[in-house]
């Protein structure tokens, strides 16, 4: 889910929104428009037009204060935050890593629904004063229905069942009690498919009874959650198998490299085809790491630029690479493999380059580990020095 817009940095987490968030505000300014004037007869059309826009927009915040929880709170626990994307479902925290602990996996999940409880007792008590008396009944509707949608997001949240907030509190319980973080991981994922179905077949019947178009809404949650909670469980069963397996078992050793101050059409006429990889690491003279060249990479510059701009220029800086020493687990790896635009990760030993993991390295090492049984592990200067690279 990668945002459509940028709304830059708050709080130090990259923030944006995509294009489906419209549908939350389009819904809700519907629902405010329709309602407002049947339960507080009165007002101009005006007056119902901004206190529907105002709930979309106050509503959206605090989705996004919902999820900024999650990610400060994740930092603090020393995990890495790769941004926040609000969405048509709600929002996204995109967690490159996981905790190290039950209490700080447990700290993450329940500090969002926390959140949305603050901000329905806080919107309650904003509604409270025009309540009654000579205040505005439309002012206290909108803060009050605010109030009442933060409530049932909390709520919601923290339902057993990942990949909500509960899923998460339920794994870390599980975690903490039995002391496995990847079967725990894979029980919450099935409370979360189970979950999941019990919407779709709620959503169905609610449309087979014709009691209106809110069964749509159900089953396009149901399948969210199905479709989320089987991923999560394909990866906790992966991270299971392995656990036990590090960088430097699986990495391709001594990568092909780059002259970075090249240009692009000169290493397009003379390169391209002649290596045959998608990546190419650029070093400096003493092997630090400068950038990342893939072909998507090159494939984006202009034909009428080629001449001017140099590989470095486009290449991939080095702060946006995942970098690795040849000891870290795999697993602890692999997710901020996921949050990388270019799906690679460099292994650096003293400053220096000395390796590259790729997608099709971590394929094998499945296939091997499969082969072996699962959690069956690799054996260290196996055959990590001997796979095969063509597709790097």
């Amino acid at each position: 889910m990668k945002a459509t817009l940028s709304l830059g940095r708050i709080v130090g987490v990259r923030v944006g929104l995509h294009w489906s968030v419209l549908g939350i505000v389009a819904i809700l300014v519907s629902l405010a428009l329709a309602r407002w004037p049947v339960v507080v007869p009165g007002y101009s059309w005006v007056a119902y037009a901004i206190a529907a826009v105002t709930t979309a927009l106050l509503f959206v915040g605090s989705l996004l204060a919902h999820e900024l929880s999650h990610a400060v709170v994740a930092r603090r626990e020393g995990v890495e935050v790769g941004g926040i994307t609000l969405w048509l479902l709600g929002g996204i925290a995109q967690l490159r890593g996981d905790a190290s602990t039950p209490g700080a996996s447990l700290r993450i999940a329940v500090v969002g629904p926390a959140m949305s409880f603050l901000l329905a007792v806080v919107f309650g008590l904003i509604a409270l004063p025009f309540a009654g008396g000579d205040g505005s009944l439309l002012v206290a509707a909108t803060f009050g229905y605010l109030g009442v949608i933060n409530l049932v997001l909390a709520v919601f949240n923290l339902i057993p069942a990942a990949p909500l907030d509960g899923g998460r509190i339920l794994r870390a319980a599980l975690w903490k009690w039995r002391g496995d973080r990847d079967k725990a991981a894979v029980w919450s994922a099935r409370a979360g498919r189970v979950f999941g179905l019990a919407l779709i077949t709620f959503g169905a019947v609610w449309l087979f009874i014709g009691a209106g178009a809110d069964g749509l809404w159900w089953i396009l949650i149901g399948l969210f959650i199905v479709t989320v909670a089987g991923a999560e469980e394909q990866q906790a069963a992966l991270s299971g198998s392995l656990r036990d397996v590090r960088v430097g078992d699986v990495m391709t050793r001594d990568p092909e490299t780059v002259d970075g101050d090249r240009t692009v059409a000169d290493f397009v006429r003379t390169d391209v085809l002649a290596r045959k990889h998608s990546a190419y690491p650029i070093v400096d003279s003493a092997g630090g790491v400068r950038g990342l060249l893939t072909l998507s990479r090159l494939k984006r510059v202009p034909a009428d630029r080629r001449e001017e701009v140099t590989l470095a220029e486009i290449a991939c800086p080095p702060d946006d690479i995942p970098l690795t020493s040849r000891e870290e687990s795999l697993t602890d790896l692999l997710p901020r493999m996921a949050g990388c635009e270019d799906g690679r990760a460099l292994v650096v030993e003293d400053g220096r380059l000395i390796g590259i993991v790729t997608s099709r390295d971590i394929s094998h090492a499945v296939s091997v580990s499969d082969l072996q049984g699962a959690g069956g592990g690799l054996h260290p200067g196996g055959y990590g020095a001997d796979l095969i690279t063509g597709n790097r």
